[in-house]
């Protein structure tokens, strides 16, 4: 392959809603306007303490055991062995499944059977020497320290079944992070009414220390996940390491308990369900820690929160810190007639309706993602960096390609919406789409409706070769 080229900053011909939502168009190498050295995928955002980022990758790469505290149920024992395309942080090959029951037009993410999320692996047959009184001999009475872990199963009253959720890739996403609540506002506002996408506002459960605008429940827009559920990097941490490894944990805010990630799912059970002592080998927590609020079975705690304490667990702090630092991924112009062919295609087709070409440029002083508030441990992304996701991070009716998965009591309607998947790097990726069906680019596109329909029907009208111009276009990003 040629040279690969990564730009910092983009050329915007036009301003539209005085926030570019319109009109931008990416760089081509000529520009010369805000270009920047040779730069591979995985690398960081400029600034970036080595020290720090080196302790972030390493814990983001590390394998957890059964010690540590995965399981009972999870569906990986390392963030890194989930992000692997491309490199650390990319998308992955793993799938994982989701369930439902739809009742009277009303979603049911089935709470009661462990939520929505069926995780794939389980911890079997294992032997906890210290297991309480009351679980001894449960699982064989002639083996009374034995715990038996079942896997996670579709209820029998679902009726959503097997649905996929792709590993998204995480490139960037620290730069997304620090946009204002008010831009994608922007974005939204500036879209025609046939394909506006909704802004996702949802509250913040582990609010990051180092943004004065975030306390607890405070909202912010959801810029993460396949459904944009998720409103920070801190949180999207703390979810995965519990939902995806069975990893519970702890933090303080301003001297307040955060337990929303301190207790783990047993196989179609509710959290706290499990059998006591089966639900991992970790340590479990000291009595000081338990008056305090803390479940006893919490893997990873900070400790009480007296004198307005502010922690975040630090494997937490960890994993958003690796994500923050990540920089956008390298653009290709290795078929420069066909990207140069295929961009103002991309835009007549209607594909920039969504995938907006906008160009995203950070605050001039972003907050950054902080462990405790102090300033002295930190992530941050640069100030005024110019990027393009090629994403409005809004969700849309996607029709028959919506997953049918939502949070309880959403509509049919509303589990029909998506997020806008960013095309930046989507050449690293082996699988597209949110369940992984689609292999290349045209079929993605072919698989969209609702919303996306009269894109797709652009799509398909136009000639083989303008179909393969647009193509490129998007592998370029």
């Amino acid at each position: 392959m040629s040279r690969i080229e990564w730009f910092h900053y983009s050329s915007c011909i036009s301003i539209v809603a005085a926030l570019g939502v319109l009109g931008c168009s990416a760089p081509s190498p000529g520009d010369g306007i805000g270009t920047a050295d040779q730069s591979l995928l995985g690398d960081a955002v400029p600034g970036v303490d080595a020290d720090l980022l080196a302790e972030a990758r390493t814990a983001f790469s590390a394998v957890e055991s059964i010690t540590d505290g995965v399981g009972p149920v999870f569906n990986e024992r390392a963030c890194g062995a989930c992000h692997t395309n491309g490199a650390i942080g990319g998308a992955g090959e793993n799938i994982e499944r989701r369930f439902g029951r739809v009742a009277n037009g009303v979603f049911d993410p089935l709470a009661g059977a462990g939520g929505s999320l069926r995780q794939l692996f389980s911890l079997g047959n294992f032997n906890n020497p210290d297991l309480p009184a009351a679980s001894r001999g449960r699982c064989q009475p002639n083996n009374p320290t034995l715990c038996c872990v079942a896997t996670d199963a579709e209820p029998a009253q679902t009726t959503v079944h097997n649905v996929g959720r792709l590993t998204t890739p995480l490139f960037g996403l620290g730069l997304v992070d620090a946009m204002p609540d008010s831009f994608f506002d922007g974005l939204a506002a500036a879209q025609p009414a046939a394909i506006r996408g909704v802004v996702n506002r949802v509250q913040v459960l582990l609010p990051n220390p180092g943004d004065p605008t975030q306390g607890i429940n405070s909202t912010r827009v959801a810029r993460f996940g396949w459904k944009a559920g998720v409103a920070t990097l801190l949180q999207f941490s703390a979810d995965a390491y519990l939902n995806e490894m069975g990893i519970s944990t702890q933090s303080c805010f301003h001297g307040s308990n955060l337990l929303a990630f301190a207790t783990e799912n047993a196989p179609n059970a509710p959290g706290g369900s499990s059998l006591a002592g089966c639900d991992d080998l970790a340590p479990l927590q000291p009595d000081e820690n338990v008056a305090s609020g803390i479940p006893r079975s919490t893997d990873d705690a900070v400790g009480p929160c007296a004198g307005n304490r502010t922690e975040i667990q630090d494997d937490v702090f960890l994993f958003a810190a690796f994500m923050t630092t990540l920089a956008p991924p390298p653009r290709d112009f290795s078929d420069q007639i066909s990207v140069t062919r295929g961009q103002p295609l991309f835009t007549s087709a209607g594909c920039a309706g969504c995938h907006v070409p906008t160009t995203f440029r950070t605050p001039a002083n972003p907050f950054p993602v902080d462990i405790d508030g102090t300033g002295e441990e930190v992530a941050r992304v640069p100030g005024n960096f110019a990027f393009n996701p090629y994403s409005d991070f809004l969700v849309h009716d996607m029709g028959s390609l919506g997953d049918q998965i939502g949070n309880a009591g959403d509509s049919v309607a509303v589990t029909r919406r998506m997020r806008t998947a960013p095309l930046w790097g989507v050449r690293f990726r082996n699988h597209l789409l949110h369940d992984g069906r689609a292999s290349d680019i045209p079929t993605a596109v072919r698989a969209h409706d609702g919303q996306g329909a009269a894109a797709r029907n652009a799509f398909n009208s136009l000639s083989a070769a303008n179909q393969h111009n647009i193509v490129q276009f998007v592998r370029s990003l």
